[in-house]
């Protein structure tokens, strides 16, 4: 399912209904200054985490509401307020929404948030006329629970900002980590203002290409897939009443996913568009008209007339995986321990997973009275989640592989396979849960328990 748990929607504020900046928003923007910067950055820390995106501050909140006497800060290499200009949005499954409500962030992003109420799968080619439907699913995994919701990014970032701010959990801007030195019982964190920070861990949550991998001298399995993905918001005639679709096409799976309307009514959705590199540029670079015709001619007409409400942007796919997730003093989580094809939307739901796991087994050790940065304590975490991301990984390779082109034979193969499912309701009801992010070895937060 494209698009799912990723970052999907870059708009223009104006023209989609984003969401005002709060007038608290400035109390959680913080970049410490002054006497006040070098007390925050001299105190020893219990858990130091890279990167203020999603996985580094849910991953801030969780061990803070469960472990109020560690101290705990993030620092982020991007300006303060670049989080407020985010107009992307993103796909959360149920399990990361029930962690959100658990932590205090929820009922803050729901009255926002789309639910996705229904989900269908066709396979064609994009000239087709005619796309049987080969796939339905019911977006429930109970009564009244969706498996996933579109969000917007700066309502959730902002949401666990203001969380962190409550907490007493400090956030530093506008500064990178540019080293660090492991001695002993703890980390020296050096940061590119000369600062150091000292802790017992840190956490890596700095994104696909982290720095803090490639320091802890961390190797990746890494290729790419020759495809990028092209993202926009188009407004549509009628409404979409809650139905993502997901359309696989030769070069790649083409997804809706519905937008709440945005503040003048006008019906909305995020597309995820996967094409071969060199057309994605073309496309994106090009003739604005030939860009609207052929998205046209994928989006069909059934919600009548559409246009584009933002510009288009490109990135380019691939697999990276993390041969390790942690190493002396440090832990990886989210896309810096694994980066996967959007094709199955797993993406930012894995990086949710990661917080999960690696804040009960730190929380457990700490009530433990063990070294939480301790390696034996970071290997429960790795054994715990790097089997399931490097299943996911090569789950996602292979249905790339499998869906993205137009053999006859494997066509043939797929619809059967396609076909099959609809037809048992047993298996429809595994990938329901599998989407929803409730499959597996669960960890408590993400079935709503406190940890």
């Amino acid at each position: 399912m494209a698009g799912f748990g990723q970052d999907v929607r870059p708009v223009k504020a104006a023209s989609c209904g984003a969401t005002k900046p709060r007038k608290d928003d400035a109390m959680v923007d913080r970049k410490p200054n002054g006497a006040k910067a070098d007390a925050n950055r001299e105190a020893p820390l219990d858990v130091l985490i890279a990167g203020a995106a999603y996985v580094g501050l849910t991953a801030a909140v969780s061990l803070k509401q469960a472990r109020p006497g560690l101290a705990i800060a993030v620092v982020d290499a991007a300006p303060a307020g670049v989080w407020q200009r985010d107009g992307r949005a993103s796909a959360i499954a149920a399990a990361a929404s029930r962690m959100l409500e658990q932590l205090g962030v929820w009922d803050e992003i729901a009255p926002e948030a789309q639910a996705i109420t229904e989900m269908i799968i066709t396979d064609s080619r994009a000239a087709d006329p005619v796309r049987p439907v080969f796939l339905t699913f019911d977006g429930e995994v109970a009564p009244g629970e969706p498996f996933a919701h579109m969000v917007a990014n700066s309502d959730l970032n902002g949401a666990l900002r203001r969380r962190a701010a409550k907490l007493g959990i400090d956030i530093i801007e506008g500064v990178a980590v540019s080293a660090f030195d492991v001695n002993g019982a703890g980390i020296t964190v050096h940061l590119a203002d000369g600062a150091a920070m000292k802790a017992r861990l840190l956490i890596a949550a700095d994104g696909v290409n982290s720095r803090l991998r490639d320091l802890a001298g961390i190797k990746t399995v890494k290729w790419e897939y020759g495809q990028s993905g092209i993202v926009c918001t188009v407004a549509h005639e009628r409404p979409h009443n809650g139905r993502a679709e997901e359309h696989f096409l030769p070069a790649g799976p083409f997804a809706t996913l519905p937008l709440k309307p945005d503040k003048d009514g006008t019906n909305r959705s995020s597309i995820v568009w996967v094409e071969r590199t060199q057309d994605a540029k073309a496309l994106v670079e090009g003739d604005e008209f030939v860009f609207e015709h052929d998205l046209e001619q994928r989006f069909g007409l059934k919600l009548g007339e559409i246009r584009v409400v933002d510009k288009p942007r490109t990135w380019p796919l691939g697999l990276t995986l993390a041969r390790a997730f942690v190493a002396p003093r440090i832990a990886l989580a989210g896309d810096a321990a694994h980066g996967i094809h959007p094709i199955a939307g797993q993406g930012l739901n894995l990086g949710f997973k990661d917080v999960a796991a690696l804040a009960e087994v730190i929380v457990e050790a700490d009530r433990l009275g063990q070294d939480i940065g301790a390696l034996d304590v970071l290997e429960r975490y790795q054994q715990w989640r790097r089997f399931d991301t490097l299943q996911m990984g090569v789950t996602t390779d292979v249905l790339n592989r499998l869906f993205s082109n137009d053999i006859g034979p494997l066509r043939a193969v797929r619809d059967l396979g396609l076909g099959l499912v609809e037809r048992m309701p047993r298996l429809k009801d595994f990938f329901i849960r599998q989407a929803s992010g409730l499959s597996g070895d669960t960890p408590r937060l993400l079935k709503g328990e406190a940890i």
